[in-house]
C-alpha cells in the first residue's frame, strides 16, 4: 500500500515545530541563511523520516487488527440452551 508524500500542511504542530528547529540548527551551523536547495534537502529527509516511522505504526495496527479478526470470540457463540425455553414454547 502506497502512502501519499506527506506535505507540511498534513504534519501536527510538533512535527512542524520540530522540522522548523532543523531548518534552524542548520542555519546556525552554516552561519549564513540556507539557499533553496539546502531548505528543500533538510525538509524531504525529516519528511520520508516521519513517512517512515508512520508507516510501521501502519503496519502494527494491521497486524493487530488481522489477529483480532481471526481469533473467534467465544462469548458471541450461539448457545441453545439460553435461548430455549425450559417448558417449550406455549
Amino acid at each position: 500500500m502506497l502512502i501519499p508524500k506527506l506535505t507540511q500542511q498534513d504534519m501536527t504542530e510538533s512535527e512542524q515545530r520540530q522540522l522548523k528547529t532543523l531548518l534552524d540548527q542548520a542555519k546556525k551551523a552554516k552561519g549564513l541563511p540556507l539557499s533553496n536547495s539546502e531548505t528543500n534537502h533538510i525538509k524531504d529527509d525529516y519528511i520520508a523520516q516521519l513517512m517512515a516511522e508512520r508507516e510501521i505504526i501502519a503496519k502494527q495496527i494491521r497486524v493487530v487488527k488481522r489477529q483480532k479478526k481471526l481469533k473467534p470470540d467465544i462469548s458471541a457463540t450461539y448457545e441453545w440452551t439460553a435461548n430455549m425455553h425450559s417448558r417449550g414454547k406455549r
